[in-house]
């Protein structure tokens, strides 16, 4: 005859064992859920940064073609003051000079944009900083004044 004892003894240690597997399977579960919360959440992070910077590149593109249009304008007005101003003597040249300027500012303006104009201003800048910071100076001042007496 079996020990009763034994028989409630094994059917604890049975029970428990199982408690046991139960519980390690429940944390397994819990550890691949967190898991795969985490891959989620850095692949909502990538798709994010992914559409602002898409939508950075689209505006920066937009205001090229902005430049672009406006720096066609300014060259066909430098063509439009060559054509019509005076062609001889000192107002003669003094036309010609301007409409060259223009012509070459629209140039500069239509093919480098916003974009090439920032980054000819920084190198500006970095090869001259003195003198940078001095006209930032000298245009706040100025804006300064400006806006004080108003």
């Amino acid at each position: 005859m079996a020990n009763p004892m034994s028989d409630v003894k094994d059917q604890g240690q049975s029970a428990l064992e199982k408690t046991k597997e139960a519980g390690r399977q429940m944390g397994d579960k819990a550890k691949d859920l967190g898991n795969q919360a985490g891959q989620k959440s850095k692949d909502v992070a990538a798709a994010v940064g992914d559409m602002a910077h898409s939508a950075a590149t689209n505006v920066g593109k937009a205001a090229d073609k902005v430049a672009a249009a406006a720096g066609s304008s300014v060259r066909h007005f430098g063509d439009t003051i060559q054509e019509q101003g005076p062609q001889e003597g000192v107002l003669g040249g003094a036309t010609r000079a301007v409409a060259s300027s223009l012509r070459e500012g629209g140039r500069y303006i239509e093919e480098e944009g916003l974009s090439g104009m920032a980054e000819d201003m920084t190198t500006l800048i970095r090869r001259n900083p003195l003198p940078a910071v001095l006209v930032a100076v000298g245009v706040g001042f100025l804006i300064g004044r400006t806006l004080g007496s108003s």
